[in-house]
C-alpha cells in the first residue's frame, strides 16, 4: 500500500470540510520548492522574452547581459534572427554571455569595434520602486554596468522574486563590489566604518580561496544594514582606493519587465519626478 503523507492527509482534511473551495488554492497551501522553481524560470522566459520582442529590432547593435535569465532573452534573439532574417551584432557582459552567443551562432563583437549601442538586455538581483539595480551575484558588475553605460536603452530583465519596494527586501547577501585583490581588507574596513554593516570577501565554491572575476579581481559582498541614498552611496563607494566598481545601478535602466506567478508580464518605468 502507497504510503501517505501528512500534507496529503491535510489536504484530504480540507477536500472533506471546504468541498466548494477551489481545488487550486489547497495546491498552494503546499506547493513544493521544485513547483515555485519551475515558476520563476517560466518568469524568466517570460521576462527576457518581451525584452526581445519590444527593444531589439534589425541592423541593430545589442549589448547582452549575464546570468541565468538572460539565457531566455538570447535564446529568444537567435529565434528571431533566424525566423525573420535579422542582421543583429551582440556585445558579451562576461565569458557566460561570449559563449551564449557564440552556441546560439550569433554575431559576436566587442566595444572596441562597436563603443555604442543600441540597447543593452541585462538581468538583476533585486529592483526597487526607483529602479535601482542590484546586480554582480554573478560576478559579471564591472563589465555589465559598462555595457550598460554603452547603451542608448538599457533594459532589465527579472522574475517575480527580485521585485522589491527598498533593496535589501528580496536580496539578502548585499551588495557586490569588485576590487584589486591586494586592497580587499582596507576597502572591507572602510565601507563598514563609514556605511555600516559588513563587507566579507565572496568566497569560490569549486575551487579554495576566493571568487576571481573575469577582470582578475575579487568581490566584496556589503551586507548594509539599513537603507541609503545609493547615488550618494554608490559615488562615495567607488572613490575609495582599490574599488574597481559597485554592483549599484542608479539611474541607469529605463525599463524592467518581471516575469510574473501568474503568467503575465509586469512593466516598471522609472518614477516621474
Amino acid at each position: 500500500m502507497r504510503p501517505v503523507t501528512f500534507s496529503q492527509i491535510l489536504l484530504d482534511f480540507y477536500e472533506m470540510y471546504t468541498p466548494f473551495t477551489p481545488k487550486l488554492k489547497h495546491l498552494s497551501l503546499f506547493r513544493s520548492p521544485s513547483s515555485r522553481h519551475g515558476m520563476a524560470e517560466e518568469a524568466k522566459k517570460l521576462a527576457g522574452y518581451a525584452a526581445v520582442d519590444n527593444h531589439v529590432q534589425n541592423n541593430q547593435v545589442v549589448g547582452v547581459g549575464s546570468g541565468s535569465t538572460i539565457v531566455y532573452a538570447v535564446d529568444r534573439l537567435a529565434e528571431r534572427v533566424r525566423q525573420e532574417k535579422l542582421n543583429i551584432v551582440c556585445v558579451p557582459t562576461s565569458f557566460q554571455a561570449r559563449q551564449l552567443i557564440l552556441q546560439h551562432g550569433l554575431t559576436l563583437s566587442d566595444l572596441d569595434r562597436h563603443p555604442e549601442l543600441d540597447v543593452a538586455i541585462d538581468g538583476a538581483d533585486e529592483v526597487d520602486a526607483a529602479l535601482t539595480l542590484i546586480k554582480g551575484g554573478g560576478g559579471c558588475l564591472t563589465q555589465e554596468k559598462i555595457v550598460a553605460g554603452c547603451a542608448k536603452h538599457f533594459i532589465v530583465i527579472a522574475d517575480f522574486r527580485k521585485d522589491s519596494s527598498v533593496l535589501g527586501q528580496q536580496w539578502k547577501k548585499g551588495v557586490p563590489i569588485e576590487v584589486i585583490p591586494m586592497a580587499y581588507v582596507p576597502v572591507s574596513r572602510t565601507i563598514a566604518k563609514r556605511f555600516g554593516g559588513e563587507a566579507v570577501l565572496r568566497m569560490a565554491v569549486s575551487k579554495a580561496g576566493p571568487v576571481v572575476t573575469d577582470n582578475s579581481n575579487f568581490i566584496l559582498d556589503w551586507k548594509f544594514e539599513h537603507t541609503h541614498n545609493w547615488k550618494e552611496v554608490n559615488i562615495a563607494i567607488k572613490m575609495i582606493p582599490g574599488v574597481v566598481e559597485t554592483g549599484l545601478f542608479v539611474g541607469m535602466a529605463e525599463r524592467v519587465y518581471f516575469g510574473m506567478e501568474d503568467g503575465n508580464v509586469g512593466v516598471r518605468d522609472p518614477p516621474v519626478n
